[in-house]
């Protein structure tokens, strides 16, 4: 297995991957500017496992909520897609069905389409998502899940590397939970994946799987699907998912993990359900009003920016296509009418 993330057909493909949409950030254009010599190095330290991974690059954003996001340096970020090309696959085909981010063939569209699936054929719904997810997954149990489909030493090693790299980087993103057990030495357990990592992406699935096929083998719920740390489940009992709800939290603790509490509510399926932007009903889909009334200032912003000179037409039009992409999922044909009446251009 190590031998085929370090072959150069992979670093290769890591590289192009790591490239895409990256071409016009200074890191990747120096990483681009000696490729060759830059893939050989990499590669002659991965083969001797003298490989170090580099410091993060940390920025914060706002929308659509407070986030603390931590970069690689390009040269990992390469290392990071050889790892994932080869060891990927494997656990791909154990993922459960229902688990929809940071999946081919997956995706936030059809996660929102299997809400509205799951919600035209049942009465309640009972929706949670976990606190502080990125900050709060623990590195020893992350090492676990990997190591009982990951046996090969070497790639374990590499995994190690780039898991230690990112301890700590969210230490001020976590709030310090104890769980029933806990010892002294328990808060200093090494924790947080740098949301920004591709492998944070695909480590996050491998670490909730477990919750994924407990709710539906173990509990028998028939309807769940997830989203990162946002699930839900459904039934035409309120008794049977209050049930499922204190069962959840049980097994979440063994993977020392916690919901908001406030937001784990079962409300009929009728009440729309917030999912990834949208309220969700049965019949219909509307888009959250505060993601309209953030569009509706950007949007402003941008035109006013084309009328200085700052922003060239074409860069909006892109990002008012991303926008239009994404809301046509949606009942929002007159919103879109609304907003985009006037030319690009006009104030």
């Amino acid at each position: 297995m190590y031998a085929s993330i370090c072959a150069w057909d992979n670093l290769w493909l890591a590289y192009r991957n790591a490239v895409r949409g990256k071409r016009g950030k200074r890191s990747a254009a120096l990483f681009d500017f000696q490729l060759a010599d830059r893939l050989i190095e990499l590669r002659r330290d991965l083969v001797a496992k003298t490989y170090q991974p580099g410091p993060y690059v940390h920025f914060t954003i706002h929308e659509p909520k407070r986030r603390k996001i931590s970069a690689a340096p390009f040269r990992d970020r390469v290392a990071h897609h050889a790892l994932c090309n080869i060891i990927e696959p494997i656990f791909e085909a154990r993922f459960h069905p229902h688990s929809y981010a940071n999946r081919k063939g997956k995706g936030t569209h059809a996660a929102i389409d299997q809400l509205q699936h799951f919600a035209r054929r049942h009465r309640y719904v009972l929706r949670m998502d976990i606190v502080q997810h990125f900050p709060s997954l623990d590195h020893a149990l992350l090492r676990q899940a990997i190591a009982r489909v990951v046996t090969d030493a070497d790639t374990l090693w590499l995994v190690d590397m780039i898991l230690a790299s990112g301890a700590g980087v969210l230490a001020a993103e976590y709030d310090r939970v104890d769980f029933p057990g806990d010892d002294l030495y328990a808060p200093l357990r090494p924790r947080g994946l740098p949301i920004g990592n591709l492998t944070s992406q695909f480590w996050s699935n491998v670490y909730l799987d477990r919750l994924d096929w407990f709710v539906t083998h173990r509990l028998g719920c028939g309807a769940y699907l997830r989203y990162v740390d946002d699930f839900a489940l459904f039934a035409d009992s309120k008794r049977q998912l209050w049930g499922w709800k204190a069962a959840i939290n049980d097994h979440l603790a063994t993977l020392r993990l916690t919901v908001h509490e406030s937001a784990a509510q079962v409300q009929p399926v009728a009440s729309g359900i917030p999912w990834l932007g949208f309220v969700v009903y049965p019949t219909h889909r509307l888009l959250k009003r505060r993601n309209v009334v953030r569009f509706t200032r950007r949007l402003a912003a941008n035109r006013a920016h084309i009328s200085s000179g700052v922003l060239a037409p074409a860069q909006l039009t892109a990002s008012v296509r991303g926008w239009v992409n994404h809301v046509r999922w949606g009942d929002a044909w007159g919103l879109r009418r609304h907003l985009l009446s006037r030319p690009i251009g006009v104030r």
